[in-house]
């Protein structure tokens, strides 16, 4: 009631764990996720964001970012997944906050064959990928 869904991405975006991060002693064996991403409006006020009410919640806190933020923040391995989605629900994102909001070149400079990426600040690597957008066991 206090969103309001402006995109979500077209189907299941994939990522597998590097082996060193794959906990082989656990009851349940976690080798990677599959996420659909979705672009929101908040509609209301935040103190209507509760990431609290569940028993055991997966995020304690959270915060304001710009659009292009989390492709410089997130661990390797799920960049590729990231990028994807953050490919897709820019354009809604553009519709909403406008293209000064959520610059194209900052994308070109994350995924370089997409565009030439930003002058002065090379791309970090993406690392040979899957056709799942995931790290290649190669």
């Amino acid at each position: 009631e206090h969103v309001e869904i402006l995109g979500a991405t077209p189907g299941w975006l994939r990522y597998r764990l590097p082996h060193r991060a794959v906990r082989q002693n656990e009851r349940h064996v976690c080798i990677g996720q599959k996420q659909v991403w979705f672009l929101l409006r908040l509609m209301g006020d935040e103190s209507h964001v509760r990431l609290d009410l569940t028993e055991t919640p997966e995020f304690d806190h959270w915060r304001w970012v710009d659009f292009w933020y989390p492709m410089e923040h997130v661990v390797m391995f799920k960049r590729g997944v990231y990028a994807r989605a953050l490919r897709h629900l820019a354009p809604f994102a553009r519709l909403v906050a406008g293209t000064q909001a959520v610059p194209q070149v900052l994308l070109d400079a994350w995924i370089p064959e997409l565009g030439a990426g930003r002058p002065g600040r090379p791309p970090r690597p993406l690392g040979k990928r899957d056709a799942n957008g995931g790290p290649s066991k190669n």
